[in-house]
C-alpha cells in the first residue's frame, strides 16, 4: 500500500528545522518528496506544504504521530 502525506506548514521560520529532523529520521521510507511554497516580492513566503510519498504503511503512521506534535502544521494521508 502506498500512503501520500501532505504537510501543511503555516510558520516556516518556526517549524522548518523540526520537521525537516523528523524527515531526515524516516528519509529511508519515503519514495518521493515534493516541496511547494510560494514566493511575494522575492521573499519566500512562510506557508509551505510538502507531500511525501511513504510505500511503509507503519512508518507513515509513524511520521504522522511524530509530526502532529508540531505546531502550526497540518496532516492530510491518502492511501492507494
Amino acid at each position: 500500500m502506498t500512503t501520500i502525506i501532505g504537510i501543511k506548514i503555516s510558520n516556516r521560520l518556526e517549524s522548518a528545522i523540526s520537521v525537516q529532523e523528523i524527515l531526515t529520521k524516516y528519509g529511508c521510507a519515503i519514495k518521493t518528496r515534493i516541496g511547494l511554497h510560494e514566493e511575494i516580492n522575492g521573499q519566500c513566503s512562510q506557508k509551505g506544504l510538502i507531500l511525501l510519498e511513504i510505500t511503509d504503511n507503519r512508518q507513515a503512521s509513524l511520521l504522522s504521530n511524530e509530526l502532529c506534535d508540531i505546531d502550526d502544521i497540518e496532516i492530510r494521508q491518502m492511501q492507494f
